[in-house]
């Protein structure tokens, strides 16, 4: 049924809901907290070739072209199906990479894209990154909090079922959203061994 939806929390602090649009079509958003600045997750982020060494799902992630706010990038990705199936999907993907946003207590920036030839008939969304300021936190050493989410509309082609990758598209944006946490926690530790040398 057209706008039906389901939503969970996972363990690990990720949040994620699951809409079923037309016929075939999801969307699915996500989020989670980043002990992490706006700035070090955007680094993240951007620092497209290197994805793929700390996401799972990724197998390849090439920049293709960049020009000032605007990268084009082919992608690889790998995902079990069951009944011991492998699929794979490959996309060309124009990533556009939008100017921060300033309001009074928090800072925001996106990362809006969309596959323009792959393995989808519909694959397109937004990363969105929103740094909010809070009271000096002296446990943390930190005055903000920050919240990575993910929103993507997918459609796969006529002949993949979207339930049959529904479950694994889930799994596979939790995976990503938490190795994203842990590689800003390590781009963090090393700044601080790094200052402390």
């Amino acid at each position: 049924m057209e706008g039906e939806c389901s939503d969970s929390l996972s363990g690990d602090g990720v949040y994620i809901e699951i809409k079923k649009l037309e016929r075939n079509s999801r969307r699915i958003r996500s989020i989670i907290a980043i002990d992490a600045s706006l700035d070090t997750v955007w680094d993240i982020l951007t620092d497209y070739e290197k994805l793929a060494d700390f996401i799972p799902g990724l197998a390849v992630s090439k920049l293709v072209e960049k020009k000032d706010n605007f990268a084009l990038l082919y992608q690889i990705g790998q995902q079990n199906l069951p009944f011991g199936l492998k699929f794979n999907a490959k996309g060309v993907l124009e990533c556009y990479e939008k100017d921060l946003e300033r309001f009074p207590f928090r800072k925001k920036r996106d990362i809006e894209f969309k596959m323009i030839d792959g393995d989808f008939q519909v694959f397109e969304g937004k990363w969105s990154i929103q740094q909010f300021n809070k009271g000096y936190d002296s446990l943390l050493g930190q005055e903000f909090q920050t919240t990575l989410s993910y929103l993507v509309d997918v459609k796969p082609k006529l002949w993949l079922p979207v339930r049959l990758v529904e479950g694994r598209l889930r799994k596979d944006i939790e995976t990503n959203l938490l190795c994203i946490r842990e590689e800003a926690q390590k781009l963090i530790r090393k700044s601080q061994h790094d200052q402390q040398c």
